[in-house]
């Protein structure tokens, strides 16, 4: 059964007069400001407190070599679409810059104690719980035996490493894991940071048009990524995952969850730090996901409350 999630969203999302009010605020420079400095304040107080070197972990990749592989990953033949070409995540050149990737990592980690902050958890055992409860509901569509994985919109690969890792530990044969993503700055980083190489491909690419070949793919991912798309793109690049996907093949899609009670229930200082750095939020909270796989062509199979904040969502190629 597909779920409607017009139904479910949060009253701070899309046209409801909270939303409206916020978005007001946002759209005041001043204030928006004020509201990017706070957002990154709250991120880096989470990181530092939970012994996350936020700093240490900066200096350390802008020393790295990272920025010299910066020219070989590039796709200079890629146009960047209008979406990713705006302010996120508190950075005025969104993730198209070394600040933000330099920053990736720890602010993912940061999030991932966001979701149990009231349990006493260290970082490292966020992360896994957070990755392992997508890859746990994923497993049980996947094929018995996978060859190929993409995992699209990877940012500094994180994810990438984890699903290689996660999967590769079920079977004894090889795996040909791709990270694909839109910022050549992440994938400096994440290649920087595959120390083993690990990882098949570091892709420069858009999700609407991979150029991967046609039913080549057993798997592939979008973690945390089409909550910071419009709805649009988020069609398209369903569009080409089924194209890229072999029949039987699984997409898994994971994202914050607007039936979920902790992020209907965020208080308005968090909810309007959070829309504040994610332009495409009320487009994200009012997008039928479910019905948009369905009307792609995919098989769509379930929707699984992963965690306390996230969704997992699967659909098979016909």
């Amino acid at each position: 059964m597909t779920l409607s999630t017009d139904k479910l969203k949060p009253d701070w999302a899309g046209e409801d007069l909270l939303s409206r009010f916020v978005n007001l605020l946002i759209k005041t420079k001043p204030i928006y400001s004020i509201m990017q400095r706070q957002a990154r304040q709250v991120l880096i107080q989470t990181a530092e407190k939970n012994g996350i070197p936020w700093r240490k972990n900066y200096q350390e990749l802008e020393q790295s070599g990272a920025k010299d592989l910066l020219e070989s990953l590039t796709n200079t033949d890629l146009v960047y679409p209008d979406y990713y070409q705006v302010s996120f995540h508190a950075y005025n050149e969104g993730n198209l810059c070394w600040q933000a990737a330099f920053e990736a990592a720890s602010a993912t980690y940061s999030m991932g104690l966001r979701v149990w902050k009231d349990e006493d958890l260290t970082w490292q055992e966020a992360q896994q719980r957070l990755r392992h409860s997508f890859y746990q509901v994923l497993e049980e569509y996947c094929p018995a035996t996978i060859t190929n994985i993409l995992d699209l919109g990877c940012s500094v690969g994180i994810s990438t490493l984890e699903l290689h890792r996660y999967f590769s530990n079920k079977q004894n044969s090889p795996i040909n894991t791709i990270g694909l993503d839109l910022s050549p700055y992440m994938l400096a980083v994440a290649k920087t940071t595959d120390t083993q190489q690990e990882i098949f491909q570091w892709l420069h690419g858009l999700g609407e048009s991979t150029n991967l070949a046609d039913n080549s793919l057993d798997l592939v991912t979008l973690q945390f990524l089409i909550h910071e798309l419009p709805h649009q793109a988020t069609e398209a690049i369903f569009r080409e995952v089924l194209r890229i996907l072999k029949p039987g093949g699984v997409i898994g899609v994971v994202d914050n969850n607007p039936a979920s009670p902790v992020i209907q229930g965020l208080p308005p200082v968090l909810f309007t730090l959070m829309k504040s750095t994610e332009p495409w939020s009320d487009d994200y909270y009012t997008f039928d996901v479910e019905s948009a796989l369905q009307e792609a062509g995919f098989d769509y199979q379930t929707t699984v409350a992963s965690d306390p904040r996230h969704r997992t969502i699967i659909g098979l190629k016909p």
